[in-house]
């Protein structure tokens, strides 16, 4: 059964346009408390980024939620993976974060955990989604439910992070700088380097409500790669808005993106025994990746694109590790969830593990060349059931015999079909994908 509100990842979309309006997170508050509440008694926790309109959304959600006879706890401004977290540890009912990730202040949304920390189940969801269509009551009075602050979150989730590392870890004389994105990381993440014993210097991390992801993050790393030089530190960490995506930068200003952490993460655990089955990864994991895994002999496979399908296929396979080249990074042996000072603090351990730097440590990743180019398409006809293009398709690859591979795929949100090429040849990759991008016009037209 398809959904009529929830996307991949909860709900998102453009503020004050529907669904991201105050009346709608009014009646999401009721009909997720009335779903909730037929498991029995009902806590939810409610977190938010730093972006303005959070504050709003907090309110309504509040409101529908107590209405429906749910008890809420507020954490404030909290990364994403510390609301999996505290929704396990104060053994609420469900989690609801207000954030729209790594898009600008403007932009908003809801994501849900279940009890455990991880995403809603489908049949929870499709519950939301039929209680929003019908129309809304209150419980009686003596049922409405309680709202409280948990004033203790930020220190809770600072020693749930440092407890990801051994016992005694200390990363004295390693100088990082930290970039916040001006998002929910910004009070955290210093104080988790910190108190490890790295020397720390910090950008981004004075948010007032609209300069989220704002020329820093993740998203762009300009300015983190510029300090990392003029500070001469070892390496520079930049979070998204939410924190729950992470790349670094080396100690030569060179981002290091999610295959290349995902790959150190992953070698550490194997030179360790401790890489339980194989590493997963997305349709747009470099194939270096996959190569380098492969000399190794580390599995891997390919989900497709976006965090949920990560997850789903580490839980089918019974795996802990896996990833996606924007840094969303989850390592299942120690949260349950996408988890950037998590994934950080392990890509850290790895290299101490090594005594190796970053730049040198990533080395054994010889990343492919990779060709991305947009094709935009109208009507209702799908490019990519055209014959002429299937045979295309088969023909590269089959030419590349092995040592590439070709991705067309439709975008989810654009009349684009995005033609994906890469192999260790660039001139080759670039001429193959820009005659596939040809023929997609063609047939487009």
């Amino acid at each position: 059964m398809s959904k009529k509100y929830f996307g991949t990842d909860g709900i998102r979309g453009r503020v004050g346009e529907y669904p991201i309006t105050p009346d709608f997170m009014l009646k999401l508050g009721w009909a997720a408390g009335m779903a909730f509440r037929k498991m029995g008694a009902c806590k939810v926790l409610v977190g938010k980024d730093t972006r303005i309109s959070g504050y709003m959304f907090e309110s309504a959600l509040e409101a529908g939620l107590t209405s429906a006879g749910a008890d809420v706890m507020l954490l404030g401004p909290m990364p994403t993976p510390a609301i999996a977290y505290l929704t396990r540890t104060f053994q609420a009912q469900a989690g609801i974060v207000i954030s729209a990730s790594h898009n600008p202040h403007d932009d908003n949304g809801i994501k849900f955990f279940s009890g455990q920390g991880t995403k809603l189940p489908d049949d929870i969801e499709l519950m939301i989604e039929e209680l929003l269509d019908t129309p809304m009551t209150v419980v009686e009075s003596s049922k409405i439910g309680k709202v409280s602050r948990i004033n203790d979150a930020s220190g809770r989730y600072i020693e749930f992070c440092k407890g990801s590392v051994p016992s005694g870890t200390s990363f004295s004389g390693l100088k990082i700088v930290v970039d916040c994105a001006h998002g929910a990381t910004y009070k955290v993440a210093p104080s988790v380097f910190r108190e490890l014993g790295a020397e720390v210097v910090v950008l981004s991390a004075q948010p007032n409500g609209l300069n989220i992801n704002h020329n820093c993050g993740s998203t762009h790393t300009e300015a983190l790669q510029a300090a990392v030089l003029a500070e001469q530190a070892d390496l520079g960490i930049a979070f998204d808005g939410d924190g729950d995506r992470v790349l670094m930068v080396d100690h030569t200003g060179t981002v290091v993106d999610g295959d290349e952490l995902l790959f150190i993460i992953a070698r550490d655990l194997h030179g360790r025994g401790k890489l339980q089955g194989g590493v997963v990864g997305t349709l747009m994991s470099n194939l270096g990746l996959e190569l380098a895994l492969a000399d190794l002999d580390i599995p891997f496979v390919r989900a497709n694109v976006g965090d949920r399908y990560v997850i789903s296929e580490l839980l089918e396979r019974n795996w802990v590790i896996g990833g996606e080249n924007s840094g969303h990074i989850v390592c299942f042996d120690h949260t349950t969830t996408g988890d950037a000072i998590i994934a950080a603090l392990q890509v850290l351990m790895a290299l101490k593990a090594r005594s190796e730097g970053l730049a040198q440590s990533r080395q054994a990743l010889r990343k492919c060349p990779q060709v991305l180019i947009n094709v935009r398409f109208g009507g209702g006809v799908n490019p990519l059931e055209h014959a002429k293009v299937k045979q295309a398709s088969e023909h590269v690859t089959q030419a590349m015999a092995g040592r590439g591979r070709v991705l067309l795929r439709k975008s989810g949100t654009e009349p684009l079909v995005r033609v994906m090429v890469e192999g260790e040849d660039e001139a080759q990759v670039r001429g193959y994908a820009e005659e596939l991008a040809k023929l997609v016009t063609e047939v487009s037209a």
